[in-house]
């Protein structure tokens, strides 16, 4: 009922899944990231424990082919289900159930997947990954988005559209990006519209919380609205 897209940014080392589907809250229970461990999309008649568990398993070092294994084997429901992955070491990997819904397939490249089902056909993901390969110059998270809006013009979702959200994880524990569009007309433009307005301060604030490096974070409010606005300045996005 969905297609998303996995990525980890080479230039920023920043992990994303950008999502999007004619199904309610996508953003609820399909996207998965824990920093430094991995990040899973949970997908089609979906499993919601496949987050937890797999997260838990990469966080134990397992590798992106045994996690997937390892949740497929122990569920009974696996031929309706589909995910895709990422492990610590960047590695990917995907599992598409016999019992989902065509068009449905993945797609493994060096630095992303892209999984999905119920498409208008092979077409949707072959266009998100040619667009996310094509505009490395984009900031990640326009890029992400850019992505799927392109699987959207090969027809995306068979049955139309409704919800879409965007999660990207920095270096720390909390996410930078966590946008979600629940119930939409047109979800990925109205994601788009959420990410540049993040864009406009929100990540910018951001770089002054409480991070690891920093447990305090910028606590003087003069000294804070200095840094937001150098921040700006640099581009920082």
């Amino acid at each position: 009922m969905t297609w998303s897209i996995i990525a980890r940014d080479e230039k920023t080392d920043r992990v994303g899944i950008a999502v999007a589907t004619k199904f309610f809250a996508v953003g609820a229970l399909v996207p998965n990231i824990r920093t430094g461990v991995g990040a899973i999309a949970s997908q089609a008649l979906m499993n919601p424990y496949y987050g937890a568990k797999g997260l838990a398993l990469l966080e134990k070092g397992s590798a992106a082919d045994d996690a997937v294994a390892r949740l497929t084997a122990e569920d009974a429901g696996r031929h309706h289900r589909q995910l895709h992955l990422m492990d610590r070491h960047h590695r990917f990997a995907a599992y598409t159930g016999a019992a989902c819904i065509d068009w449905c397939g993945h797609q493994l490249h060096s630095t992303f997947s892209v999984a999905g089902n119920m498409l208008a056909g092979a077409g949707v993901l072959q266009a998100t990954a040619q667009a996310y390969q094509a505009h490395s110059d984009l900031p990640f998270a326009q890029r992400l988005i850019g992505a799927l809006m392109a699987g959207e013009a090969a027809g995306g979702d068979m049955r139309g559209r409704q919800s879409a959200a965007l999660l990207i994880h920095d270096g720390e524990d909390y996410p930078l990006y966590d946008l979600r569009v629940d119930d939409h007309g047109d979800p990925l433009a109205e994601l788009a519209r959420l990410a540049d307005i993040a864009r406009q301060r929100w990540v910018h604030f951001r770089r002054q919380m409480p991070s690891r490096d920093n447990p305090s974070g910028v606590l003087d409010r003069g000294e804070l609205e200095a840094r937001v606005a150098r921040s700006i300045a640099e581009g920082y996005a």
